[in-house]
């Protein structure tokens, strides 16, 4: 029996001897439920305007399509990256939680907030045939246990009827990108990913998922190689922005 499987079959039943509460204050929520009302409203979403292609928020006046100075200036692979949320605060909090302190049941609100992406316009009209996860490398994925972007990649696979593959793999262990910026990320990540022997996505439409989209390095990467495997588009979505 896996380790994932025993958690799961912990917190039935925990759920079964305690009531539900809020997994920010301790509130009582209704059951499938992990954040009360006043938690929910700290949540900040993203809205216009954004950069069309990563999502970066422009705190101003301007009204027009735009592109913002971290796309502008490099290479873009993927055809667009979207985000509803911001990775801040309870947002960040949560994420943090499923993705290092094992707290896998939270999968399911990720889920959601990574759901709400596609309700974007720029993902809305696409018609995907399969779903990718952003890859770990096996060493940091045993360290983990798990691959969040899988996991989030399977729930939405489930909700949208859409096969997820996980047709990438990591092949080089990268040091942790948190304290680099964007050329650094670039650097770091580079020939980091390939496709797995025997996949194929020649002329499919990808939508590439992971948790949470910082500079954008990693899903570029990933979109690079997806691309010059014979993707016709690749789109991705995310949890949050940072």
């Amino acid at each position: 029996m896996s380790a994932l499987h025993n958690s799961e079959l912990f917190h039935a039943a925990v759920s079964l001897l305690y009531p539900a509460t809020c997994t920010i204050c301790g509130k009582s929520v209704r059951a499938g439920e992990y954040l009360c009302n006043n938690c929910e409203a700290k949540i900040i979403c993203i809205v216009p305007p954004f950069c069309e292609t990563c999502s970066e928020p422009f705190e101003g006046s301007i009204t027009n399509i735009f592109t913002c100075a971290n796309c502008a200036h490099r290479t873009i692979y993927f055809d667009a990256a979207v985000a509803a949320y911001r990775g801040r605060g309870i947002v960040r909090e949560i994420i943090h939680e499923f993705k290092y302190a094992h707290q896998i049941h939270l999968r399911h609100l990720v889920a959601c907030w990574l759901r709400a992406a596609l309700d974007d316009e720029r993902l809305r009209v696409c018609h995907f045939n399969i779903i990718v996860p952003v890859p770990l490398h096996p060493a940091r994925q045993r360290e983990r246990g798990f691959n969040q972007a899988s996991l989030l990649a399977e729930l939405l696979s489930a909700q949208t009827a859409i096969r997820s593959k996980p047709v990438l793999e990591r092949i080089r262990y990268t040091t942790t990108q948190t304290a680099l910026d964007r050329s650094e990320r670039m650097e770091n990540l580079h020939n980091a990913f390939r496709l797995r022997k025997n996949a194929d996505v020649r002329g499919l439409r990808v939508l590439l998922i992971d948790d949470v989209l910082t500079t954008g390095s990693t899903l570029n990467e990933c979109a690079r190689v997806l691309k010059r495997a014979g993707a016709i588009s690749v789109h991705a979505a995310t949890a949050a922005r940072a």
